[in-house]
């Protein structure tokens, strides 16, 4: 089971040098326990690239549409911090996830 564990947990802390590879990878070699991990790794990675090109959407369809410059940075500014939020979130929880499975029993 540590094993399962050390494999798991490297799937999240993949973050830092193989954000979607090698999450793919174990998914398609591992077990049923270690699959679960890695999908979840892969959801938790790609969120955060989810989120930016939402805003970008965002930013191409309302921006013009307001002749507005104190309009336009508002959604401009707004949608990216959101964005910026939600990758910082998910890359702190990918480092407390990979930690509690590297200290679980």
């Amino acid at each position: 089971m540590k094993g399962n564990n050390i494999l798991s947990s490297l799937c999240y802390f993949s973050i830092f040098f193989a954000p979607f590879l090698l999450p793919i990878i174990v998914y398609f070699i591992a077990e049923e326990d270690v699959k679960y991990h890695a999908k979840k790794a892969l959801w938790t990675h790609l969120i955060p690239y989810i989120a930016i090109a939402i805003s970008i959407g965002i930013t191409l369809a309302l921006a013009p549409n307001f002749m507005n410059e104190t309009t336009n940075a508002i959604i401009i500014i707004g949608s990216f911090t959101i964005a910026g939020l939600i990758s910082v979130y998910y890359f702190i929880w990918n480092i407390v996830k990979g930690v509690k499975l590297l200290t679980a029993k």
